[in-house]
């Protein structure tokens, strides 16, 4: 079976369709991952995940090396045994959520100095660490160490996170080669950085394809810069990528950020979105996002979404699910959650379908006008 391969089999404009083939399966792209921080998709069981189409899912660096323990799981069987999920895991490297979870977090060459969220105990995640953490989760794709900055941050403070990132990348290269039996089956991404400069970004794509990655992420978006300025950057970055390898935008995003990222040449997301707001009440539909708390859906009977043909969908009305939120109920987390990722699914599989007939333009453009102008009306 093939290590790891990517073909892309049609394209429209810069939009792309195709796939990752890995011993563990094939990663049909437009790809949404649904995240599983800490070795769970919260509020849905490992079969319930696939059978809403996801075909590879995400695990964190950070948060499993803090609880329960990169060794730990390690002993257990890695992550896939440890969860019951038998198909691709691609693990974040833990750069994010060091900068954003942790107090006292200190940055220098060798990697970033940290107290754990949970308890305070002291930590250092450098590349090699991070590399060692993945490997010892046994990840299917493997994301390289870097530095992430907010999107206020200045042009200088960019260039420097940046410059320390493909530093850093390097030294994730060199960790992740020497990983033995891991490193022969995983697959090893590298991630653009750069803020929201195209000069930075170039710079930063010229050093990951000098130091040769499997694929490459565009990261340091997402982080508060507005839909706008992430469609700007996204206008020239994936162009910066090599065109035969998957670009992976992180930590986006909402339905309308995916499809603008589609139309410019991205393969692969990530968001805690659909999850985190099935838990607090949010469902997403084709006329735009609904709030299941709202009192008018009390006695409403009709399903979450017209359109959609998920287990939630097809046996739960409005007012039932609004009956479990609002009493704070699990199952309401959990239909809520099955259908927001089933929404996520049949939005990526309509991209690829309309990617492969010809039509994403026109496909795009619809749901666009539907999903934001309905959205408007209930704001």
């Amino acid at each position: 079976m093939t290590r790891f391969s990517f073909q892309v089999t049609a394209t429209d404009g810069a939009a792309r369709t195709g796939a990752i083939t890995m011993a563990r399966g094939e990663i049909r792209t437009p790809a949404f991952m649904p995240v599983g921080t800490a070795a769970t998709v919260k509020a849905m069981k490992p079969e319930s995940v696939r059978a809403t189409g996801a075909d590879i899912i995400l695990g964190n660096t950070y948060h499993l090396m803090l609880r329960p323990g990169a060794e730990r799981v390690a002993r257990l069987g890695r992550l896939h045994r440890f969860m019951n999920w038998d198909r691709p895991i691609l693990t974040d490297s833990g750069g994010y959520q060091v900068m954003s979870l942790s107090e006292l977090t200190k940055v220098s060459e060798e990697g970033v100095a940290f107290a754990s969220h949970l308890d305070g105990s002291r930590h250092m995640l450098s590349p090699e660490r991070s590399m060692e953490v993945q490997r010892l989760l046994g990840s299917d794709i493997v994301m390289a160490f870097d530095q992430l900055v907010p999107a206020s941050a200045t042009r200088d403070e960019a260039a420097e996170a940046m410059e320390r990132s493909m530093r850093w990348a390097r030294r994730s290269r060199e960790g992740f080669d020497s990983g033995g039996d891991h490193a022969e089956k995983a697959a090893l991404f590298g991630i653009q950085q750069g803020g929201l400069d195209r000069e930075l970004r170039q710079a930063s794509a010229d050093a990951l394809i000098n130091i040769d990655f499997d694929g490459y992420a565009i990261g340091g978006l997402a982080v508060g810069e507005g839909h706008e300025a992430m469609c700007a950057v996204l206008d020239y970055a994936p162009g910066q990528l090599p065109a035969d390898k998957p670009r992976y935008l992180m930590g986006v995003g909402k339905p309308d950020d995916i499809v603008e990222a589609v139309r410019r040449g991205v393969d692969m997301f990530d968001c805690v979105l659909p999850t985190r707001s099935g838990r607090t009440g949010q469902a997403f539909t084709a006329d735009g996002p609904i709030n299941i708390r709202n009192a008018r859906f009390s006695e409403d009977q009709g399903s979450l979404d017209a359109d959609c043909g998920c287990p939630t969908c097809a046996s739960y009305s409005r007012a039932y699910v609004h009956h479990l939120v609002r009493s704070g109920e699990i199952l309401g987390a959990m239909l809520m959650t099955e259908h927001n990722l089933s929404f996520y699914q049949r939005l990526m599989q309509g991209l690829r379908d309309a990617i492969r007939d010809g039509r994403f333009h026109a496909h795009a453009a619809a749901f666009l006008e539907r999903y934001r102008s309905k959205s408007s009306l209930r704001a």
